[in-house]
């Protein structure tokens, strides 16, 4: 039926069904005669193995999803892989989704993969409209595609960073819809920013005529970044929404899923990828969905925000206890974000120094983010970057309740961040208490002077 099945296989079963597809594969028959130039020989038992002998990757030279005549059991992997993630997604809440498929790059490159499409429909086009995003990749896919972002500054809403709807139109107008390739907008994203308001501006996208991209990196895991899709496309447009495959399935990086609501579009994409591609991402996938089953990827879902909503209410403790707060952010049903004004109206230093401190003592993920922090990426300087603002009010802590994640995981966490902040206060305290003795010994010797 080419559906994700509701209860998970064995490992076994798994195991049989990739060998049965691996000798429909040229390379494995017997008696095979190659005297081509790529015959599927592997030099090594282990890397044949390790990849079930499915050696052929996926596509032809003109298309990732077309089928290879020598490597039918290639061909089939790929093909059910594609309708078991689709299967996945409407699940996971955008039931409208017509077509998607798994490339074996991750999201930034897939959206660059988007981008050169719109090219040969918008050839005038060299604008990109961005509502900021700290985060390189996203960034830098638009610089690749050898389009120009224009950058749209997030409006400060109580303690969260949300799109400037009146900006990005404005921007549009003073541009010339015909000179923009498209709106870039972003699903998941770390707290104090959250998801943009994809409604508004998949209105505007339709109302102007501009193709509209979809950064969602993490977003098939939270059932409102999955709303906002559905909803985006319900009442406005949406061309593709991309998304990552190891942030969302817990498998090895390299690969994403894209995916829209008019199929054509979506093929056009795919026959954009020059020549055939690797077919691990599309083979960890399949494994992963198919040892899941439907019953098993809901239960993570569900699980993850059970744990998302503990993570909150304890950190909020934790942050009560430090005389910091839990910045309110409803709006991201992933990412949190702590303040960390103590730390930073005592020593600058000190609020970096926390982040090597969690690094040091094993906690991986959590980001610190000082104030003021300048970056340039690509000739674009950025003021504030990491905190998706020219100038946010404190600096602050992020940790995000993701897939996969255990109650175990949030309480080692908590116990740790716990110390490292009674180390980080008794270390500013001490450096404030030297820098006033220091002042005032600086101060008695000009009098003395």
């Amino acid at each position: 039926k080419g559906k994700c099945p509701e209860d998970g296989w064995d490992e076994s079963t798994i195991e049989l069904f990739l060998h049965e597809l691996a000798i429909m594969d040229s390379n494995n028959f017997l008696g095979n005669c190659g005297v081509g130039e790529r015959e599927g020989r592997v030099a090594s038992g282990l890397v044949a193995r390790r990849h079930y002998r499915l050696i052929h990757g996926i596509g032809r030279s003109g298309d990732i999803s077309a089928v290879q005549p020598k490597a039918a059991g290639s061909s089939l992997l790929n093909k059910l892989t594609n309708s078991v993630v689709l299967d996945i997604i409407k699940l996971a809440g955008v039931r409208t989704v017509t077509n998607c498929f798994v490339v074996p790059m991750a999201t930034g490159m897939s959206l660059t993969l988007c981008f050169l499409t719109l090219r040969h429909k918008r050839p005038k086009a060299k604008y990109i409209i961005w509502p900021r995003i700290d985060q390189k990749s996203c960034f830098k896919s638009m610089i690749t595609a050898g389009f120009e972002p224009v950058v749209i500054e997030n409006v400060l809403e109580g303690d969260e960073l949300r799109t400037d709807i009146g900006a990005v139109e404005a921007k549009i107008k003073a541009l010339g819809a015909e000179n923009i390739l498209c709106v870039h907008s972003t699903t998941s994203c770390f707290a104090p920013r959250v998801p943009d308001r994809l409604e508004e501006l998949s209105v505007i996208c339709a109302n102007y005529d501009i193709p509209h991209i979809v950064n969602n990196a993490y977003g098939v895991q939270s059932s409102k970044c999955m709303h906002l899709i559905q909803q985006g496309a319900r009442v406005g447009r949406i061309d593709a929404f991309v998304q990552s495959l190891d942030k969302n399935f817990m498998v090895p990086v390299g690969g994403a899923i894209i995916a829209g609501f008019n199929e054509s579009f979506i093929q056009e994409i795919s026959k954009m990828y020059p020549g055939k591609a690797s077919a691990s991402p599309s083979l960890d996938v399949l494994i992963t969905l198919l040892s899941l089953g439907a019953n098993g990827y809901k239960q993570l879902l569900k699980e993850r925000k059970e744990m998302f909503s503990y993570l909150s209410s304890e950190l909020k403790k934790l942050a009560d206890n430090h005389n910091e707060r839990l910045l309110d952010t409803p709006h991201n049903p992933i990412s949190l974000a702590m303040s960390l004004k103590n730390l930073d109206e005592n020593n600058d230093a000190a609020v970096t120094q926390l982040g090597s401190m969690l690094f040091t003592r094993q906690v991986s993920g959590a980001r610190v983010v000082p104030c003021g922090s300048v970056q340039t990426v690509n000739n674009y300087t950025f003021k504030g970057f990491m905190s998706h603002a020219n100038d946010y009010p404190c600096a602050y802590l992020n940790a995000a309740s993701a897939i996969g994640i255990k109650k175990q995981d949030v309480d080692v966490f908590l116990k740790r961040l716990d110390k490292c902040l009674k180390t980080s206060r008794k270390e500013s305290k001490k450096g404030k208490v030297v820098n006033e003795i220091s002042n005032s010994n600086t101060g008695t010797e000009q009098l003395e002077d």
